[in-house]
């Protein structure tokens, strides 16, 4: 009798200790069960997304996540968020993405309407919008990124050579060992406390994924981490911990984007108008200038003499 108790409480502590180890480190709004272990993040109604917790989670499944936990009135940050359907938020410009079977954006997106436009391997809009006609013949890879980031005040000011390294390491250590060699360049301004890191790929490089990198930090910086660790993106030099308070990210494709002018805003169209009508009156008013000038030439010129 003591050995099938001693039994029972063997299997109910290993139970235990595997539930507790069936966990998402890399997705705070996964749901783990099973053995082996098996994760899934609800992507929309009844379907259940299975995701690697070993690595960042695709940003195309983090992004449908997302609108469907606001869809169902459920809070993307960990407390907060929406408290009445009236209240509004910052549009962080998401969207509902149609993702492929390994998570990557599929090219031509169009959020459930009529409307439609062709997305980077971030899936951020890089054309003109259009119906459901327009074309996207590839899904086209961003090679470049650069991240705007403003530090929170530190006591010691800080040292621009060791900042790069810093950067580095942090990034490195913080998003799935991310390659640091890929970290080309930190720029700094101590006065506007601005940090600017540009971080480059080869182009054709399709291993290795520096939107994901970037979509993981923005949420790190400007809401609340996607990680379950709920610790802030930050850099260590020296004694102190430098935060982040602000980030922007640009995005840079292996092609450039197809943007035409009818897309411009008003005010934008309206100074391109304006420089263009001062460059044709200015050329106006040079060549009657001159056209004047020359006919005063020639009246001036004096007559030859007729022989006598």
């Amino acid at each position: 009798m003591m050995k099938m108790w001693i039994a029972l409480v063997l299997v109910a502590f290993a139970a235990t200790a595997s539930a507790q180890n069936c966990l998402c480190e890399s997705m705070k709004w996964a749901t783990c069960d099973g053995t082996p272990c098996t994760c899934t993040l609800m992507v929309a109604d009844k379907t259940p997304q299975i995701i690697n917790c070993n690595k960042m989670i695709p940003k195309c499944y983090l992004m449908k996540a997302e609108m469907y936990r606001s869809s169902k009135n459920l809070s993307t940050r960990l407390i907060g968020g929406k408290p009445v359907e009236s209240a509004f938020v910052d549009n962080d410009g998401i969207y509902d993405p149609e993702c492929e079977n390994s998570g990557i954006f599929k090219a031509k997106q169009c959020n459930n309407t009529e409307e439609c436009w062709c997305v980077n391997s971030a899936g951020v809009r890089r054309t003109d919008k259009g119906d459901k006609t327009l074309k996207c013949e590839k899904l086209v890879e961003t090679n470049w990124v650069r991240i705007q980031l403003t530090h929170k005040p530190v006591a010691t000011p800080l040292n621009k050579d060791n900042l790069k390294i810093a950067i580095a390491d942090a990034i490195h250590k913080r998003y799935d060992n991310f390659d640091k060699a890929m970290v080309e360049e930190v720029k700094y301004d101590a006065d506007s406390r601005m940090i600017v890191v540009d971080v480059k790929k080869p182009k054709g490089d399709r291993k290795n994924d520096l939107t994901n990198m970037a979509y993981y930090m923005e949420k790190d910086v400007k809401v609340l981490p996607l990680f379950k660790n709920q610790d802030k993106f930050a850099a260590i030099m020296g004694d102190q911990q430098v935060e982040m308070e602000n980030i922007l990210v640009y995005y840079v494709d292996e092609e450039p984007p197809t943007f035409t002018m009818k897309h411009l805003s008003g005010g934008i169209i309206a100074v391109i108008v304006v420089v263009v009508l001062a460059v044709v009156a200015g050329l106006l008013v040079l060549f009657f200038a001159r056209k004047r000038q020359n006919q005063r030439y020639n009246k001036a010129q004096p007559r030859e003499l007729e022989p006598m």
